[in-house]
């Protein structure tokens, strides 16, 4: 009710301006626990998720406010993309709300500001409260990306519930490039060795962040390499590229598309991927969930996990925490007794 009532104020300001401000009301919030397990728990990949639904990267790109997301009730939630070296991004306006669409349009370009910088805040945290992930990218200068990538795995390994590995963007030019065969096998054997360098007792998995816009040939291939490497999970998927039938003025902004718009599209890739990969890889479903309809129906169709960006713009930071109650009832007027039962049920 409150998101209601400042939404209009929020939404006068340009798109930018406005995420910072909500970046700064959960700063100044009080600190809560993270979720205790309830009857949405589920274990994937070796982690004990107190419920399915998390943030996905790009909300929080500095790791700036971690705990007050796990505060509000989502059981993980994911930082970043968060590159070796401070960058800018790309020029502004680059961030556009498609509110008739109930979508998002962005163009950041991995904007954020360097590694040492969210390792302070990350460092901080109480120790163990709650389920971090940490999204590592490269930066669009450099000269060997995929030893970024390796860099980024020594750095943020140890604070790090799992890692998630971002080849998917589409506004650093060439990213997307890493997801063909013969570079994903070369990027994933580096971070795979710079992980096993640190010799950690307990080292957090490697989680992989894939494109919706692939073809059957890569979605084959992606899988393939996925098991072949025993990565803990799949993130399906980024925004898109792509443009289905959209109505807001800002339609014909380049960038990533996400949001409502991008639902059929991201749940047809986690359909796809489930076959592929014959369920043994888990899944983390992302892209056009803004209900407890929504998650369910990844769920069912191979998603093990769920995760929201877009929805958050229109319906407030404690969406999740609806998503959830929501999940809760449809799992037992399904005759489910656990999510992990649902998943890819359908």
């Amino acid at each position: 009710m409150l998101f209601n009532l400042i939404k209009p104020a929020l939404f006068a300001l340009d798109s930018e301006t406005g995420h910072r401000l909500a970046i700064s009301a959960l700063k100044a919030m009080p600190y809560r626990n993270p979720p205790r397990a309830g009857a949405l728990a589920t274990r994937i990949a070796g982690i004990e998720f107190p419920n399915p639904v998390g943030v996905a990267a790009g909300f929080d790109k500095d790791a700036e406010v971690p705990s007050a997301l796990l505060g509000i009730g989502f059981g993980f939630t994911e930082v970043g993309s968060i590159t070796p070296l401070p960058q800018a991004g790309n020029p502004k306006p680059r961030l556009f709300r498609l509110v008739e669409d109930r979508a998002v349009i962005n163009r950041m370009g991995f904007n954020n500001g360097g590694a040492e910088a969210a390792l302070a805040r990350i460092e901080k945290r109480p120790h163990g409260q709650g389920i971090l992930g940490i999204n590592i990218g490269a930066n669009k200068d450099a000269a060997d990306r995929s030893a970024d990538y390796a860099t980024m795995t020594r750095m943020m390994a140890p604070h790090a519930s799992y890692l998630a590995v971002n080849i998917s963007s589409p506004n650093t030019p060439g990213l997307r490039a890493l997801q063909d065969e013969g570079a994903l096998t070369g990027l994933l054997d580096g971070v795979i060795e710079a992980l096993g360098e640190l010799k950690l007792g307990n080292p957090p998995p490697i989680f992989l962040k894939v494109a919706p816009d692939l073809e059957p040939a890569d979605i084959d291939a992606i899988a393939r390499i996925a098991m072949d490497k025993a990565l803990g999970a799949l993130i399906v998927s980024n925004t898109t590229i792509s443009r289905p039938e959209l109505r807001s003025h800002h339609r014909e902004e380049t960038g990533g598309l996400s949001g409502a718009p991008l639902k059929e599209l991201a749940t047809q890739r986690v359909r796809d991927f489930y076959n592929a990969t014959g369920g043994e890889i888990p899944l983390v479903g992302v892209g056009g969930i803004s209900n407890a309809a929504d998650a369910w129906e990844r769920i069912k169709a191979g998603a093990s996990l769920v995760q929201l960006y877009s929805a958050l713009v229109y319906s407030g930071p404690f969406l999740g925490r609806k998503i959830v109650s929501g999940l809760e009832r449809l799992m037992r007027d399904e005759g489910y007794s656990s999510i992990a039962e649902a998943v890819g049920s359908e």
